[in-house]
């Protein structure tokens, strides 16, 4: 168009120089905030995680290090090593009470942290959380000998979450499409509640956390 000014080979436009510069300091600030926040949930997982985890014989910290330890092992999605690693964070934000069990309560920590967690992660992360308390009510209903692997403190806790899933539950959660997940997920769960198992230190999903939260599809940060 006449007054327009041609770009053409070996012509720089300044606007798509300016266009990738800011595209590049996007990135940067996206990186950072991802990190800022990685650090959060690791930083309330050590402050918090030392007590006992309900009344297994191990603590909070050392659960969900395990679990997703197990996760990384059978070589689960990010996303899905990032929900094991999360899984119950819902017993470490204000208001949790360890003891609640012993009280006979039910403190629906998976929903309280499903929904702290959605701040900044999408349901590849937030529906496993959600979903794993209910996944466990669902295998104790359908997959033979499942009820005899839980744990006494499991057991316990079953009875406070409602018990084996019914017919119409079991409906209704096998059309969920995070079922697979959380099946995933409450496995591992079940199985990171050894004493002295050995894991990788806290600081290594950190790696883990940040690229979920810059993943389209997985992260919000």
């Amino acid at each position: 168009m006449l007054g327009e000014q041609a770009v053409g080979p070996g012509r720089r436009d300044p606007a798509c120089g300016s266009a990738r510069n800011w595209s590049g300091a996007a990135e940067d600030m996206m990186a950072t905030r991802a990190e800022e926040i990685a650090d959060r949930l690791l930083a309330l997982i050590e402050a918090r995680g030392g007590g006992w985890y309900g009344l297994e014989r191990i603590n909070e910290a050392a659960h969900s290090l395990q679990c997703a330890a197990l996760a990384e092992r059978h070589g689960a999605p990010t996303a899905l090593i990032a929900a094991a690693l999360l899984h119950d964070i819902g017993h470490l934000l204000d208001g949790a009470a360890e003891d609640d069990a012993d009280r006979g309560c039910d403190d629906r920590h998976e929903e309280i942290g499903a929904d702290y967690l959605a701040q900044w992660f999408g349901p590849e992360v937030t529906e496993p959380v959600r979903l794993h308390v209910a996944a466990k009510r669902y295998l104790c209903a359908t997959a033979s000998g499942y009820a005899a692997r839980l744990s006494e403190a499991s057991t316990r806790s079953l009875a406070l979450q409602g018990g084996p899933l019914g017919t119409s539950e079991i409906a209704a959660l096998e059309r969920n499409a995070g079922l697979a997940d959380a099946v995933r997920l409450r496995q591992w769960d079940e199985d990171a509640k050894v004493v002295g198992m050995p894991t990788p230190p806290l600081d290594h999903f950190r790696a883990t956390l940040v690229e979920v939260l810059l993943s389209p599809r997985a992260g919000r940060a």
